[in-house]
């Protein structure tokens, strides 16, 4: 059974660093991209990141780029997600997932509807 587990979230204030780790069993992790994505209330799901399978390209939205760090440990089945200088806006629910293709990254990397595997989520909270 595939499973995904995400943890690291918390209450931090603007300006503020979290890191959160994804763990993940039941498939052959290292063939497998794995993407972060988030939804605020009253908003849809948003891409953040994605990092291929062997971790040589990583992808990020214009909103996180140059603040936030994705990258992953094989060895240990897990994709890290460091997020510095947080915001008031990077509040949310943070999912991680795992597209339907092995040995791929889809085609529009930070598109949801190309991730089948979904971890529950860890909560973000920044105060202003």
């Amino acid at each position: 059974e595939v499973q995904l587990q995400a943890s690291g979230g918390g209450l931090v204030q603007a300006g503020g660093s979290l890191r959160l780790s994804c763990e993940a069993s039941g498939f052959t992790f290292d063939d497998y991209a794995i993407g972060w994505f988030r939804q605020a209330p009253g908003r849809e799901r948003e891409g953040v990141s994605c990092i291929s399978h062997t971790g040589g390209s990583t992808y990020y939205a214009d909103s996180v780029k140059g603040r936030f760090t994705i990258s992953r440990d094989n060895a240990k089945n897990t994709v890290y997600l460091q997020m510095n200088s947080l915001k008031p806006e990077d509040t949310a629910v943070y999912y991680c997932a795992a597209p339907s293709e092995r040995l791929w990254v889809p085609p529009v990397a930070l598109d949801s509807t190309y991730y089948n595997y979904w971890g529950q989520g860890t909560q973000v909270t920044v105060s202003s």
